[in-house]
């Protein structure tokens, strides 16, 4: 049974930091794309960040400059480095993965961070 658990998330101030964790089990991740997404209270679900199995990371806007992408293939796990939160970032956050030779792909059930004062 393939699994991803996010982990990480919680309250934070604003301009603080929260690293997300996602792990996965019953699939060797190396061999897919895994990607960070987040939905905020009443807002669609929008692409935070891509690791591609090349190694090739992408921003979208929102996280550029802030979010940090980091994938470990030997841990099965990607992570999410956010500093300089702001209050924009409260949503849950989702991992993502997509086998890059077919698109099978696999989504967490999210963890959720709050940036309030």
């Amino acid at each position: 049974q393939v699994q991803l658990v996010e982990s990480g998330g919680g309250l934070v101030q604003p301009g603080g930091s929260l690293r997300l964790s996602c792990t996965a089990s019953g699939i060797q991740l190396r061999f897919y794309t895994m990607a960070w997404y987040r939905q905020a209270p009443g807002k669609q679900r929008e692409l935070v960040a891509t690791a591609t199995t090349g190694g090739r990371i992408d921003y979208e806007h929102s996280g550029e400059g802030r979010f940090t992408v980091s994938r470990d293939n030997r841990k099965n796990s990607l992570y999410l480095q956010m500093n300089s939160l702001k209050t924009e970032d409260t949503a849950v956050y989702y991992c993502n993965v997509q086998r890059d030779i077919d698109g099978l792909e696999y989504w967490g059930k999210g963890t959720l961070v709050t940036v309030s004062s």
